[in-house]
């Protein structure tokens, strides 16, 4: 038997990236997933490739900065597939043309401010506030948010960004306090660098060395890294766990800033 066989899961964001790879895992393990995204194509894409491999998936369109498209997004859950046992709050604003705005904090823009939070931190509640009502009434579940290593570290870019992420983790620890003993487990996963096709993409050469500098694997991560964490927080496997942020960065934060010039240094002596 599979550890979620039977059980009901609704990804957001999950057209690309990581919501992609933890849409098909949590599928390869045994759960009903609903493929939730603004890129209704892309969500159609990866529910058929779910279905073509045996499992079962839905998409569904939604833009979870408005309330009103996240709660139908959950009543087209419940409709088609089952009260939901699984929540993973993945969708995030990472388009490059945003972040390139997301800058120097005297040039930023309010706009800029607003949107990342509405995106980043209002879609997670909104995910969380129609979901949970009907997780409590089925007897609970596992909400996992996806935050991000920018949280937990200063950046010299993208300020609203980290911020939304940071909150993210305040807000998933709330949602552990106040439901838990309702049934609820709430965890956050922090990824740091994640090459998915999208990325791999736009990252230049340099940057990507600096980035497999400062990690402590001798590789950075891909999708189906963060998708696994996502799987066991979401399983029985993890059921002490809550309340918690469960880092998945290959040691990127774990080092001195003076790690990757040591290492670069030794490997030109």
């Amino acid at each position: 038997m599979r550890r979620l066989d039977g059980r009901v899961a609704m990804v957001t964001g999950s057209a690309s990236g990581i919501g992609r790879a933890t849409a098909h895992r949590l599928a390869v393990e045994g759960a009903s997933v609903a493929v939730v995204d603004l890129d209704e194509r892309g969500a159609t894409a990866v529910a058929d490739q779910i279905r073509e491999a045996g499992g079962q998936a839905i998409a569904l369109q939604a833009d979870v900065q408005d309330e009103a498209a996240v709660a139908a997004a959950v009543r087209g859950v419940v409709d088609q597939l089952g009260p939901i046992d699984i929540l993973h709050n993945n969708a995030a604003l990472l388009a490059p043309d945003h972040f390139n705005q997301d800058a120097d904090v005297i040039e930023l823009s309010a706009a800029v401010w607003d949107t990342t939070m509405a995106v980043n931190l209002r879609g997670v509640m909104f995910g969380c506030k129609h979901a949970l009502p009907v997780m409590i009434e089925n007897g609970g579940g596992s909400i996992i948010n996806t935050s991000s290593s920018s949280a937990l570290s200063g950046e010299s870019l993208r300020s609203a960004y980290s911020a939304s992420k940071a909150a993210v983790i305040a807000f998933s620890r709330s949602i552990a306090t106040m439901y838990g003993k309702r049934g609820i487990r709430c965890n956050s996963v922090v990824p740091s660098v994640i090459l998915s096709p999208e990325n791999r993409s736009r990252i230049s050469p340099r940057q990507l060395s600096i980035w497999e500098g400062n990690c402590l694997t001798p590789y950075l991560g891909v999708p189906e890294d963060i998708a696994a964490a996502v799987a066991f927080l979401a399983s029985d496997d993890a059921r002490y766990i809550t309340g918690h942020e469960l880092i998945v960065d290959g040691g990127s934060l774990a080092h001195k800033p003076t790690f990757a010039q040591s290492v670069w240094d030794d490997d030109a002596s």
